[in-house]
């Protein structure tokens, strides 16, 4: 696709010509080096917007990124105070929050909320898509986690042929002695919409195998999913 992904690089110097913008750094092996592109975009993320609540007033913690500091049930080091949503740990998405905030509000409730932040999906609303859940294959490998890894490409998928939309693929990561599905990654069309059966899969506990053996509607881009869940032990039907 004429894309260039470099890794654990370090970047120095940034000068904005009139037509173009230099870059130098410092690549993975420790060279110097130097890039020259048309337009330079610098996405380092997000920070919270907890400066104006005062917190430090009433003693309320903060990490050293500014987000409020909360335990696993969103609460704060104050008696009856929790917090939610992007002013907490965690991926700044709506969807994350709301789940927090619903499980913050049974909880004061007296019940029992509960949010499984391995199972939050991401969603990068890009073209094509990027959706994912759980683990990638680098934590798992830092982890010492052995998996196995089974993928299919929307080249070979009906609809997506039929769309004419087939760049991507999907991705399965499963557990190398249980096969629970440990994490799963879409890139193409719809990944919005197919991640919400990974991550119901995910959520209970479900096996590679459990979504090799569903049968899924045909033509469809879900097949996608059902094929690289049979991709984990080499099995795919048709690729």
């Amino acid at each position: 696709q004429g894309l260039t992904v470099s890794l654990g690089v370090k970047i120095g110097d940034i000068k904005a010509g009139k037509k173009d913008v230099s870059v130098d750094y410092t690549d993975d092996k420790g060279n110097a080096q130097k890039a020259v592109f048309d337009k330079l975009i610098i996405s380092i993320g997000r920070t919270p917007n907890t400066t104006g609540l005062n917190g430090e007033a009433i003693g309320l913690k903060l990490d050293e990124r500014g987000f409020i500091a909360v335990d696993g049930d969103c609460k704060t080091n104050l008696p009856n105070v929790w917090a939610v949503g992007d002013v907490v740990r965690g991926p700044m998405l709506a969807h994350k929050a709301e789940e927090e905030g619903v499980a913050v509000a049974e909880r004061i409730a007296g019940q029992h909320g509960h949010v499984n932040f391995n199972t939050i999906p991401w969603v990068i609303y890009t073209s094509p898509e990027i959706a994912w859940v759980g683990k990638t294959e680098q934590q798992l490998k830092a982890d010492g986690i052995a998996y196995k890894a089974g993928t299919f490409p929307f080249l070979a998928n009906g609809r997506a042929r039929a769309l004419g939309d087939t760049s991507g693929m999907v991705k399965f990561l499963a557990d190398a002695k249980t096969d629970e599905i440990l994490g799963v990654h879409i890139v193409g069309p719809m990944a919005s919409e197919l991640i919400s059966e990974a991550v119901v899969a995910m959520e209970f506990r479900a096996s590679a195998e459990d979504i090799a053996r569903i049968c899924h509607a045909h033509p469809s881009l879900s097949e996608a999913t059902k094929e690289a869940a049979l991709a984990v032990d080499k099995r795919a039907l048709n690729f």
